[in-house]
């Protein structure tokens, strides 16, 4: 297969639309007078929802197929995407303990941050979020595979909408200003493009590690979910309503990418 640069393209700007989504999302600090944890939990529960779907259906799945068709064998391409599955979600824990952040709830993790403003702390906190929902969908269009990496960038944008909403509102809390809140979750969405330049051009250039690339995705992505974003939903009273969410969110992912796939 004759590498595209046109996946380079296709893969950038997906995921700048993809993106762009938190900046929609972050309107409603104009419109919505308060956002109760209740809320939050849901929306944030939901996008996971959709992350976990997105892992395993547009990158997992695929990247065991190309596998299959590269090696020939079932179980080497298996081995491929769980190296990369493990690869991915070690970068991104190397990452957060290097990178000092700040969770919506959490509080601070990282290295001292004692000389960052809170501020920069949930910028970090969430371009270190979107960066691999970026990524992935860049690799999503691997092969040329345009269906899958649209379904994929659909799925992370409507995701990114509940998203730009919580973030937002986050900073609305710590006394930032409606208009500041806005522009900061507008902004921290446009880390997206910067991974999904990164993911498509690591396909562009090597389709050969395609399975090992996928899984890379997926990992960083599956480390997100299960390390910020349930944590973060379920240190409070409505676990059992962030779960159902989440299976809901799974549930429209998975509905996407079998109708639009």
């Amino acid at each position: 297969m004759t590498p595209d640069i046109g996946i380079v393209w296709m893969g950038t700007i997906a995921s700048l639309l993809a993106g762009l989504a938190s900046g929609v999302g972050a309107l409603g600090v104009f419109l919505v007078r308060t956002l109760t944890h209740k809320l939050q939990d849901g929306m944030l529960a939901s996008a996971a929802g959709v992350m976990l779907a997105a892992s395993f259906f547009s990158l997992l799945l695929p990247g065991l197929e190309y596998g299959e068709q590269i090696t020939g064998e079932t179980w080497t391409a298996a081995l491929i995407v769980i190296f990369g599955l493990l690869s991915g979600a070690a970068a991104l824990y190397f990452v957060h303990q290097k990178l000092p952040h700040q969770h919506f709830e959490l509080g601070r993790e990282g290295s001292d941050a004692s000389y960052i403003r809170g501020i920069w702390l949930f910028i970090v906190a969430i371009t270190l979020h979107n960066f691999p929902e970026g990524m992935a969908v860049g690799v999503g269009f691997a092969g040329g595979d345009v269906n899958n990496g649209y379904v994929l960038a659909t799925g992370i944008g409507l995701q990114n909408i509940p998203e730009g909403l919580a973030v937002a509102f986050s900073l609305l809390a710590i006394n930032y200003s409606r208009i500041k809140a806005f522009s900061i979750a507008l902004i921290t969405g446009l880390a997206e493009p910067l991974g999904g330049l990164f993911g498509a051009t690591l396909v562009w250039l090597a389709e050969p590690i395609m399975p090992w690339t996928l899984g890379f995705a997926a990992g960083a992505m599956l480390f997100i979910i299960s390390n910020e974003i349930i944590p973060e939903t379920h240190h409070r009273q409505w676990k059992i309503m962030s779960t159902f969410c989440l299976m809901g969110g799974f549930a429209v992912m998975m509905f996407l990418d079998a109708t639009l796939g």
